[in-house]
């Protein structure tokens, strides 16, 4: 079902006044330097290294960075404006590789009321604000895995970030999602009662080739399927669709230079679609060793959303560090242990927007609570999430000639993790949004 276009009217005429007044008010503070600009904190973590370079400046010039070494042996041009950051350490821009920007936390509004009871024009002015949350917490780069029944929004808050008209990280859209009919949601209302769904149903060869085809005419930058979901005949996670349907969608997206994420947590949805030759895989709550072998010999990366798990397990009452462990918890920690231990490429994505907006560093944390070290999880916040991006050439890294996305924060995050909740400075594309 077809959002009205009354409807994309309002959202457009929301978001343009809520820019409007933001900007006359002087609530969005990006400043874009015009001269070179020097930042001297305490130590640049690079994205690459297992420590932090003390002593070190970067030379910004633009949109990029023109310099990064020691502030001793470094030539800074005449004019330039030094920026110091004591007690800091500058890292790259993070990155959130599964967010969903129109969607806020459960314990507010249930998923269900937020598909059919919320307007679109009010779930865009909320995504306004939770992009620029997102940006403050120096988090400079989303891919966004599906609007969830608000039709293309994410296609024009991508754009209302890149014209300026707002402030937000850099945007990486999926639009609508893929499912097969009948499989996905709001569910649980009367049988003969058609209501819209959080994602775009199509089913046979023909019609997912039509509907990628659609969502790639729509703006969709990835190509997001749901390899399975919850519809077995008691309400567990069973696989969607089949072989030949998943051919169609990964040859139809690579062919137009998009690649294909997969929403899978069974141990078949996550096989077939690794044969069909996804990139990364979602959630994997039930994969095995051996599924994470065939992800590493086929270079499929893994985004395991562990704050997704921990936040849903705590709307339902569970207190941790009081209660037991409930079963959903002890089996992430298990299926995170076997991805570590098996070498695949492990990803930084939270599923935020189950949990609220510009606490995303929550993942990096449990990730270093499951059994990563500090500096793994910060290169998979950076260097890593780019590569799988395919954005390795600008973005991730505290390089010469890379997009100056660059984040201060207070301590040292390679040695505790934490450190990420203290932003003290954030910079994207050579614009300081938060100093």
């Amino acid at each position: 079902m077809r959002l009205s276009s009354a409807l994309a009217v309002a959202a457009a005429t929301v978001l343009t006044s809520i820019t409007t007044r933001a900007h006359a008010q002087g609530t969005t503070a990006a400043v874009k330097a015009d001269i070179p600009v020097l930042l001297v904190p305490d130590a640049v973590f690079d994205g690459t290294t297992d420590a932090p370079h003390k002593g070190w400046a970067v030379l910004v010039n633009g949109q990029r960075i023109t310099a990064a070494g020691p502030l001793s042996s470094m030539q800074v041009p005449a004019g330039a404006r030094r920026v110091a950051l004591p007690g800091t350490t500058l890292i790259p821009g993070l990155s959130d590789l599964h967010s969903h920007v129109l969607l806020h936390p459960y314990d507010e509004t249930p998923w269900n009321d937020q598909v059919l009871r919320e307007s679109l024009a009010l779930r865009t002015a909320r995504a306004v604000n939770h992009l620029k949350a997102t940006l403050d917490a120096g988090f400079t780069m989303l891919r966004d895995l599906g609007t969830e029944g608000a039709d293309y929004a994410d296609v024009g808050l991508k754009e209302a970030v890149d014209q300026g008209i707002i402030p937000g990280p850099r945007l990486f859209v999926t639009t609508k999602a893929i499912v097969a009919t009948g499989s996905y949601g709001p569910k649980g209302f009367g049988t003969e009662i058609g209501v819209p769904q959080g994602a775009e149903e199509a089913d046979g060869v023909e019609g997912v080739t039509r509907v990628v085809r659609d969502q790639i005419g729509h703006g969709a930058d990835w190509i997001k399927i749901y390899a399975d979901y919850r519809w077995g005949p008691r309400g567990e996670a069973r696989p969607t669709f089949t072989n030949a349907e998943w051919q169609a969608i990964v040859q139809t997206a690579t062919s137009s230079g998009r690649p294909v994420v997969a929403h899978a947590s069974t141990v078949e949805g996550m096989t077939r679609a690794i044969v069909a030759g996804v990139e990364v895989i979602e959630h994997g709550d039930a994969a095995t060793p051996a599924v994470f072998d065939m992800m590493k010999q086929r270079n499929v990366a893994f985004c395991p959303t562990l704050a997704a798990t921990e936040s849903t397990t705590r709307y339902r009452g569970w207190k941790k560090g009081v209660d037991a462990e409930p079963a959903g918890i002890v089996q992430k920690k298990r299926m995170f242990r076997d991805a570590l231990a098996s070498g695949v490429t492990i990803c930084n994505g939270s599923d935020v927007g189950v949990f609220a907006h510009g606490t995303n560093a929550l993942e990096l944390e449990l990730m270093v609570e499951y059994g990563m070290s500090p500096v793994q999880a910060l290169k998979a916040a950076t260097s890593v999430n780019a590569r799988i991006m395919h954005r390795e050439n600008e973005l991730g890294r505290v390089a010469p000639g890379l997009l100056a996305d660059l984040v201060a924060v207070q301590g040292d995050p390679t040695t505790n993790i934490a450190a990420l909740r203290s932003v003290r400075f954030v910079m994207k594309g050579g614009v300081i949004h938060r100093q």
